[in-house]
């Protein structure tokens, strides 16, 4: 009989970017620590992208900011000089990622599945994940799967400062309704015009929610938040929290609100990650790869009609993790579609 193979002492997981999809590699991180107790991680990661897991317990960051150029490489040299790891998971299809992953030093180097695979990606591996798992998340899955981790329940258990909740429960001491809306992607095609935002923000006032507009420090959400702002007449009624937050204060905010309006961003996968329930708008990204992990009910799902419209392609027909970035994608995203699915998810809370 085959012996098993040894315990894995050691693993380097390589994933720099972005915030939604580090989150869900957190999801495949506390799978690895439930069954492969005592394992040692380190993870190779950027820097926005550390600062929001900072603390995340059983693992060492090693942070990669890639504004630095050659002397951020330089630096990540220094950092793996000496090391060896049972095993490289490289979770980053970009070229960038290769060359880092060609200075981690590993007796096994797990990639994606020939299909997924691009730019060189298989260069740097010696093993493949089986093909499957549509969703990101699952697709991080499939790495654990490799290393014999079963399937079970998905828990992330992100790093929250008391500080961070303090903050949050001094703006929503109470149970009261609260919709977040975080309308800004990093991918300027997905975001969704100020009016329309306005428009549903108008509507939850309405109903008796709370509202808040959440954002980092770009002049982009800031100039976004300003005609949200502008195109809405109870403005004085929103909470504008654009650039005044952090990353673990966003995370607190989504403990206590109750519904994240945002389009395919990392706050959608932040707000799923901490019980918040999201409403995201989806027409450039597939709603079943991209969208909340834990429930995509209250989301649209424009996709397939993106993909007629834009590339004359059936989306079947398209690779994984294709977008459909184009000028007025998002248009496809309605106010009535979006409200409607906001007073739908609120009667399934029975508000």
């Amino acid at each position: 009989m085959t012996p098993p193979p040894p315990p894995i002492r050691s693993l380097c997981l390589l994933r720099l970017s972005a915030l939604g999809d580090v989150v869900h590699a957190v999801a495949l991180v506390r799978r690895l620590q439930r069954h492969q107790p005592g394992i040692a991680i380190t993870w190779i990661i950027g820097r926005a992208e550390a600062a929001m897991l900072k603390g995340l317990d059983g693992v060492e960051f090693i942070v990669f900011d890639k504004r630095g150029g050659w002397a951020a490489l330089r630096d990540l040299r220094r950092a793996l000089a000496g090391r060896r790891f049972d095993v490289l998971l490289h979770l980053q299809l970009a070229l960038r990622a290769n060359v880092l992953a060609a200075l981690v030093r590993a007796d096994r180097r797990i990639g994606y599945d020939a299909a997924r695979s691009k730019e060189g990606h298989g260069l740097v591996v010696n093993q493949r994940i089986a093909p499957g798992g549509l969703h990101v998340l699952d697709a991080f899955g499939q790495f654990a799967a490799a290393l014999g981790c079963p399937e079970g329940a998905v828990e992330w258990r992100l790093p929250v400062p008391d500080e961070a909740r303090a903050w949050a429960a001094g703006l929503l001491p109470d149970g009261a309704p609260t919709l977040l809306i975080s309308p800004c992607s990093s991918h300027a095609l997905r975001n969704w015009r100020p009016e329309r935002y306005a428009a549903v923000a108008s509507h939850a006032l309405a109903r008796g929610w709370r509202v808040l507009l959440c954002g980092g420090p770009s002049a982009l959400e800031r100039s976004m938040g300003d005609a949200i702002l502008a195109a809405l007449p109870q403005h004085d009624a929103v909470q504008d929290l654009i650039g005044k937050d952090t990353f673990k204060r966003f995370l607190a905010l989504c403990e206590r609100a109750t519904l994240l309006l945002a389009p395919d961003s990392g706050p959608v996968h932040m707000a799923n990650a901490m019980g918040c329930r999201v409403l995201g708008l989806y027409a450039c990204t597939a709603l079943q790869r991209s969208g909340p992990y834990s429930d995509r009910r209250w989301s649209t799902d424009h996709y397939a009609e993106a993909a007629e419209r834009f590339l004359h392609k059936p989306a079947s027909s398209l690779p994984w993790g294709k977008r459909v970035e184009f000028p007025g994608v998002m248009d496809l995203c309605t106010v009535d579609e979006v409200t409607a699915l906001f007073d739908a998810c609120a009667a399934d809370l029975g508000l």
